[in-house]
């Protein structure tokens, strides 16, 4: 399989997927917009993110755009969600793009789209798919075996990612459901950020279990009001990735909630973190959106009053649990 892959983001989760392709023999190119942050990588060939795991020399870093774009016949986009408008602003320049890769997961700061639509209406492009799923970048460094989805609305885009993706240990889905993949994989992250502020409380089980349960209620009430499907709610990218997130200490979001449930302030914990927190970022487009939609998603607005309010933790938990009874069901 000869092929050439441009990765733009240097993140612990490009590296993973550069190194899934490099394994088949595909030739990465991966670019930063930071001259330092290269020669480093070239340097040392170690991504920080990713420690104890050595690059393979054959996978390239540049910081030319040119360098990396050019020729390839993939462009995935492994940038933070915020950037991921830029950057595509960044592409318009090249003529005839190949398959747009998205592994951004959030919504666009500033009208809150998905960021598929992003992609789509900055590079006038539909060859658009979106790779989504349970997938720590620290396990799939080191060839642990995962399951992902390539979601587009033209299936022969995601069964063409399909096969250059996957191999023994990295097996990759496909779905047609574009909205429901990428709902759950932005608002996962802030149930993901509610599950950490539960146990930085020093809440138990029983908490979590019922914040993971009821949030994904909640996602896919807003991911079928946006037209999502239902079922999509119940597989990889929704129930699979909710629970490896809301779970693991891989999970910057999670990490990120702890610490604000122990008492730091939004602002703290991610500055302990030292990554990008995406749970906090959608955390803000979420509730807008549920505003704006009449959908029911109290967890989200509570977590939005703890982060953005003021409000106590334990006094927004104790809110939630004396709320109106109702029925499972609705």
């Amino acid at each position: 399989m000869s092929k050439s892959v441009a990765i733009l983001g240097t993140g612990g989760w490009g590296t993973a997927l550069g190194m899934v392709l490099c394994d088949k023999g595909i030739t990465v190119k991966m670019w930063s917009l930071f001259e330092k942050e290269v020669n480093h990588l070239n340097e040392i060939r170690e991504n920080p993110l990713l420690k104890g795991v050595k690059i393979p020399n054959e996978i390239i870093f540049t910081n030319d755009l040119d360098c990396a774009v050019n020729d390839a016949d993939i462009i995935v986009l492994a940038v933070p969600s915020h950037v991921v408008k830029s950057v595509c602003n960044m592409l318009k320049k090249y003529n005839d793009l190949p398959i747009i890769v998205n592994v951004s997961k959030g919504f666009d700061e500033e009208n809150c789209d998905l960021l598929s639509d992003v992609i789509k209406n900055t590079l006038s492009t539909d060859k658009i798919v979106v790779l989504s799923g349970p997938t720590h970048a620290e396990e799939v460094a080191k060839k642990i075996p995962t399951t992902i989805v390539a979601a587009s609305e033209n299936t022969e885009y995601a069964e063409y990612i399909q096969n250059v993706f996957a191999c023994e240990y990295f097996r990759v889905y496909t779905n047609k459901d574009v909205t429901g993949v990428e709902i759950c994989g932005a608002v996962k992250n802030v149930i993901a950020l509610c599950a950490g502020i539960s146990d930085g409380c020093g809440f138990g089980d029983n908490t979590k279990a019922a914040l993971m349960t009821r949030g994904m209620k909640e996602i896919q009430r807003l991911g079928v009001k946006l037209g999502g499907l239902p079922e999509t709610f119940m597989g990889l990218t929704g129930v699979g990735d909710l629970i490896v997130t809301c779970t693991s200490m891989h999970s910057r979001n999670r990490r990120a909630g702890i610490l604000i449930g122990k008492g730091k302030t939004t602002e703290e914990a991610i500055a302990e973190v030292n990554m990008v927190v995406e749970g906090i970022k959608a955390c803000d487009c979420v509730y807008k959106l549920a505003e704006k939609y009449d959908v029911d998603m109290p967890i989200v607005n509570t977590a939005y009053d703890v982060l953005h309010n003021g409000v106590k933790p334990e006094d927004a938990v104790k809110k939630l649990m004396l709320r109106d009874m109702k029925s499972e069901q609705i």
